[in-house]
């Protein structure tokens, strides 16, 4: 089992990371190989819209065109069988640079043929690290579920299972950092490969 996780916080060693790799040491754990990349380490741009992406009958049908920093990542993701976001909520959303990545990993796949939603073939689990400085009662009355489900429904173009995760404990102090983790443990089960 392949394993990629993507971190879309600037920061290496706080909440969202951390957490990413808390995953990935549960996902080790059973044999996984398994790979961190942080978006903020990449040259890159979001989506421009040029459609190549579209054009049936040619190798970019699926694939985003544009040639950057990203461009290896998506090709990984693609061929991986979990794939695991993590991104701290700014201002009501994910961060610019996990954006620009999703722009360019959902919009290639996403199908223009009728009955058709995703030109992808395969089949990734995925999973969704949401971190951000209020609890989980409060995300809901601001209406942060709507980004959580958009977000599940876009992965979705992957073909496979997809989860989301709040932290349910403030994730500031080590002790609730602990506590977060303990709740990561049945989301890395969740992720099982897909058979």
């Amino acid at each position: 089992m392949n394993v990629i996780a993507v971190n879309g916080s600037p920061r290496k060693k706080w909440n969202t990371a951390t957490l990413l790799q808390e995953a990935l040491k549960g996902a080790q754990s059973v044999g996984a190989e398994t790979e961190l990349v942080h978006l903020y380490d990449l040259n890159f741009k979001g989506c421009i819209s040029c459609f190549i992406c579209k054009q049936r009958n040619t190798k970019y049908l699926g694939h985003c065109a544009l040639k950057d920093d990203l461009t290896p990542l998506l090709e990984k993701i693609l061929i991986s069988d979990v794939l695991l976001l993590g991104s701290p909520i700014y201002f009501g959303n994910v961060t610019g640079e996990m954006r620009s990545f999703l722009e360019r990993l959902y919009f290639s796949n996403l199908s223009y043929n009728e009955g058709q939603r995703s030109v992808f073939q395969g089949k990734i689990a995925s999973g969704f690290i949401y971190t951000m400085n209020l609890p989980e009662s409060n995300s809901q009355q601001m209406g942060y579920e709507f980004l959580y489900n958009g977000n599940a429904r876009s992965l979705e173009l992957l073909n496979g299972p997809t989860e989301y995760l709040l932290p349910r404990f403030y994730v500031s102090t080590s002790k609730s950092i602990i506590k977060a983790l303990i709740n990561m443990r049945s989301f890395e089960i969740q992720l099982s490969p897909i058979g």
